[in-house]
C-alpha cells in the first residue's frame, strides 16, 4: 500500500481549485495603500493565506515583497495578514 502524502495542499487543493486558470496577470496584479480588498485563496501555495480567512474583506497596508499585509478584523481584534496578490480580489 502507497502512504498518502501530507503535503502543505494535502486535502486543500479540491476545495480551492476553481473552473478559471491562473494567468499571468493574476501573479503580478498590484494594489495601492488603502485600497480595500477581499482575501479569496486559490490552489496557489506562495503567499497563502488561512482559508479560515476566506471571503473576508481587509484594507492594505503596505507591500513587502512581491506580497501585501492585509488589515482585516477578526471580531473585536485586528490582524494583519500577509498575502500574494493572486490571493486578493478587489472589493
Amino acid at each position: 500500500m502507497v502512504v498518502r502524502s501530507k503535503g502543505a495542499l494535502s486535502k486543500r487543493t479540491k476545495k480551492l481549485a476553481s473552473k478559471k486558470k491562473l494567468t499571468i496577470s493574476d501573479i503580478t496584479r498590484s494594489f495601492k495603500v488603502g485600497q480595500k480588498v477581499m482575501l479569496s485563496p486559490k490552489a496557489y501555495r506562495a503567499g497563502m493565506p488561512n482559508p479560515k480567512y476566506a471571503n473576508r474583506l481587509g484594507e492594505i497596508v503596505e507591500k513587502r515583497g512581491n506580497s501585501y499585509v492585509v488589515k482585516i478584523m477578526d471580531g473585536n481584534k485586528a490582524k494583519n495578514m500577509i498575502a500574494h496578490p493572486v490571493h486578493l480580489r478587489v472589493a
